[in-house]
């Protein structure tokens, strides 16, 4: 089993993932929902590092710094930052930002690893729905040191058209900002990981087939 299988089991074992009929912010009906909060004990976020640390090592992507966006990326990159080393022995730095900036101690909003220029940089995020949490880190990152992007890491692709274009959030942030995306899993994933029967959820084949045929891209 692939460890794409492994996380979309995990998922589900979670109570992340669950499948029936969900009323989404877009006002579509989906036959599935992530729920990221749902993860909530120490054995959950070690093994959610790992997940990471086999996206990022699967990919090759080459970079020195994981940057943990407020406040739901933070322990997504710590977590990361663990597996990376433990999982593959690479050692690598790790930062976050604050809301607001501090403006005594040390001050800036930069917390962790000290960005310079030309820094190779990996945002880990849970999920992008409409791309805003990058939007606001990206000028963050720039004003703190030029540093190069990467490439973001995030748990789903849900491969979802937006509401007013053709293109997925994924697709449109990728352009706009020429960062490449790395998703553990995609929708596509999941489908077949229910085709499949790695998970159960048989009898919500059809509805996700259907879903991905009208809201999905290519």
């Amino acid at each position: 089993m692939s460890y794409k299988h492994d996380f979309i089991k995990f998922m589900v074992d979670s109570g992340v993932l669950t499948f029936g009929e969900f009323t989404l912010k877009s006002g579509r009906l989906s036959p599935y929902f992530m729920n990221s909060g749902n993860y909530k004990t120490g054995a959950q976020l070690a093994k959610l590092g790992e997940f990471y640390a086999e996206c990022i090592h699967d990919n090759n992507i080459q970079f020195e710094t994981l940057f943990g966006p407020a406040y739901k990326g933070i322990p997504l990159a710590v977590s990361t930052a663990v597996a990376l080393y433990n999982k593959f022995g690479t050692d690598v730095s790790y930062c976050f930002d604050r809301k607001e900036a501090k403006d005594h101690g040390e001050g800036g909003v930069i917390v962790g690893k000290q960005l310079t220029a030309g820094e190779k940089v990996v945002i880990i995020e849970d999920v992008m729905t409409s791309g805003k949490a990058l939007r606001e880190v990206m000028p963050k990152l720039k004003e703190a040191a030029d540093v190069t992007v990467a490439g973001m890491v995030i748990q789903v692709d849900r491969m979802e058209k937006g509401l007013n274009s053709d293109k997925s959030a994924v697709n449109e942030v990728s352009e706009e900002f020429g960062i490449s995306i790395y998703p553990i899993v995609t929708m596509d994933d999941i489908i077949e990981a229910i085709r499949e029967e790695i998970i159960p959820g048989k009898e919500y084949l059809d509805k996700m087939l259907e879903y991905r045929k009208v809201y999905g891209v290519q």
